[in-house]
């Protein structure tokens, strides 16, 4: 299983959420949702509905409204770190929030497993622009909170990473570089400040507020 791609990955766990959610129902409701299988394992597998968290972070730090980020993971879990402006809406509680079937909706959990059953969920219940944060919170924390430059890197390598090394301090993490890149079994979440700081990465200016609600 370490092996396989992360995509593949989803693939597998979408068919054997939709396996289950055909034949059992939602765990948490006693309903029952129509999936297709195939379709599913085709649009998780391709990353079709899904968001990177680079794209993520750059929608943050450019203020973009238009979508809602949604916190799968337990209230603890939430109050110790989550994504700017993400709300939290536990798993088992999905089926019953107050969310729109017109809205853009980001949907992650730790890594995928929890994302891709509440984008399967929402999916059966016809709701148009629901995404999963690919990777998750793992992923958002491997690439934006705690990137790390690779090993004897070319000079494009070198560039993209003092970029992603400002995008990553405005989020309040801390680049891995030199001797921190090869530091293990650090705590997968360091609890950066969950606000943002107030300039966007390269400019002294203040970027555009996100409005309310979003």
């Amino acid at each position: 299983m370490k092996n396989l791609s992360l995509n593949k990955k989803l693939a597998g766990i979408a068919l054997l959420l939709g396996f289950f959610a055909i034949f059992l129902g939602s765990p948490y409701k006693g309903s029952f949702y129509n999936i297709n299988s195939k379709e599913l394992a085709l649009i998780t597998g391709n990353a079709v509905d899904h968001v990177k968290v680079d794209e993520l972070a750059d929608w943050i730090i450019q203020g973009k409204s238009d979508y809602r980020i949604i916190d799968l993971r337990t209230e603890k879990e939430f109050a110790e770190y989550h994504i700017p402006g993400a709300e939290n809406i536990p798993m088992q509680t999905l089926d019953k929030a107050d969310l729109m079937k017109n809205e853009k909706i980001i949907l992650y959990s730790e890594g995928g497993i929890h994302s891709a059953q509440g984008w399967m969920i929402l999916k059966a219940k016809d709701f148009k622009g629901v995404y999963i944060l690919f990777g998750g919170l793992e992923e958002w924390n491997e690439k934006i909170l705690f990137p790390k430059i690779p090993e004897n890197a070319t000079p494009e390598q070198l560039a993209a990473f003092e970029k992603i090394k400002e995008v990553s301090k405005f989020f309040g993490g801390t680049p891995q570089t030199g001797s921190t890149a090869d530091v293990k079994d650090k705590p997968k979440v360091q609890a950066p400040k969950l606000e943002a700081p107030t300039t966007t990465p390269g400019t002294t200016s203040e970027p555009k507020k996100k409005k309310e609600g979003c």
